[in-house]
């Protein structure tokens, strides 16, 4: 993602909705769904918790990225507990972690690739004790295993590419 979001840019999810600068769109704090998206979760994940994605897909998409990161990424290389990454050239829905400066391995196996151009989508991201939980359209697709194991430091979420955010929380 290029620059850092300004606060106006830069929003709060905690638990199953939006902090309530959402309810006054006008007000100079209120958060924009515009991508490219940078979010705080507010007191990070923890086992329970969840996070849904709502937004319809560009007409002509190539990519679009979801990340829930570890802190700032713009002082030093963040740690990304989970990137998800939605390639309609090859039609797949793609997952990855960077962990201490690098990446790992790249798992790209789904039933299907739950993403049509044009379309509504809904995600979620459930974080449970061993994996985060993936769900589209309320249809489980796949688990990733936890690499970042300190919960509580994944306190960003960025999101970027060829979609348009509709609600977050």
């Amino acid at each position: 993602m290029a620059g850092s979001a300004t606060k106006r840019d830069r929003a709060i999810v905690d638990g199953d909705h939006l902090n309530n600068a959402l309810t006054s769109p006008d007000s100079e704090d209120a958060p924009r769904l515009v991508v490219p998206f940078c979010g705080s979760v507010k007191g990070g994940m923890r086992p329970g918790k969840k996070i849904i994605v709502m937004g319809m897909v560009d007409p002509n998409p190539a990519s679009f990225e979801i990340s829930l990161c570890c802190g700032d990424g713009d002082q030093s290389p963040a740690d990304v507990a989970i990137e998800l990454q939605a390639r309609f050239t090859d039609q797949q829905f793609v997952r990855n972690a960077f962990v201490s400066g690098q990446w790992g391995e790249e798992e790209s196996s789904t039933p299907y690739f739950p993403f049509i151009p044009d379309q509504p989508f809904r995600l979620e991201i459930h974080c449970e004790y061993q994996r985060f939980r993936i769900l589209v359209d309320k249809h489980q697709l796949f688990d990733f295993h936890h690499r970042v194991q300190n919960f509580s430091a994944i306190n960003e979420i960025k999101i970027i590419g060829d979609l348009q955010l509709t609600k977050l929380g």
